[in-house]
């Protein structure tokens, strides 16, 4: 079985995609810790462990090889977000379990969101990248979209909750929560970002009982 590679027209075999998959992994880890701009071409073969012949086959710009960084680390966050135990997002208690899971990680604390680092460097850098960087943000808000809706939509938000307006919140407060967090070395400022948002996004919850407990909720 063969599939388009990074260079355009080109086919890969199963060892091609291996290969290439391995270049854009060693790529990723490299770029998390040190940034595109300090992460070449040499530094990458050795990672990887390609020789130079192979990396500019499947990746002959810099730009072809960040570009696909982008979508790999776009794909881990949805990846990431799609866990069995988180659902589709779709209820109170599923999205602090998905706040949970971030605030207990030591990845924000080291280097922040892997993708959200990343984005923010090379779209100010490059606005070649900013369709890439949209394309990324754009299929994570897309997964808490379709969650408050199905919420709207089963009666548990109330029908002025905007879910569009909501994954905007959820990620905004992520993405400054994460570089808080990699600032001060402690996880309260994304902890804080994320119950904030939480907290607001079930000030729209219906009260079904007579408790008064919100639908969905902790």
């Amino acid at each position: 079985m063969t599939t388009t590679s990074g260079a355009p027209g080109r086919k890969l075999t199963a060892k091609g995609l291996a290969t290439r998959e391995r270049i854009v992994r060693a790529a990723a880890e490299l770029i998390y810790e040190n940034g595109a701009q300090n992460t070449n071409n040499e530094q990458i073969r050795e990672a990887a462990g390609v020789s130079g012949s192979q990396l500019t086959r499947h990746f002959p710009t810099k730009e072809s090889l960040v570009r696909a960084v982008l979508g790999w680390q776009a794909d881990g966050i949805v990846a990431r977000h799609q866990a069995p135990e988180l659902g589709e997002l779709d209820s109170l208690a599923a999205l602090y379990r998905w706040a949970d899971s971030y605030i207990a990680s030591q990845d924000m604390l080291r280097g922040g969101c892997t993708f959200g680092s990343l984005a923010a460097e090379v779209v100010k850098a490059e606005p070649a990248y900013r369709d890439a960087v949209a394309d990324g943000f754009e299929r994570w808000r897309e997964l808490f979209r379709r969650g408050l809706g199905k919420m709207r939509e089963r009666g548990e938000l109330r029908p002025e909750a905007d879910p569009a307006a909501l994954a905007h919140l959820l990620t905004a407060a992520f993405q400054g929560g994460a570089l808080l967090d990699q600032a001060a070395g402690d996880s309260a400022p994304l902890r804080d970002a994320l119950y904030g948002a939480l907290a607001y996004i079930e000030s729209f919850a219906v009260r079904p009982g007579p408790d008064g407990a919100p639908a969905g909720g902790r």
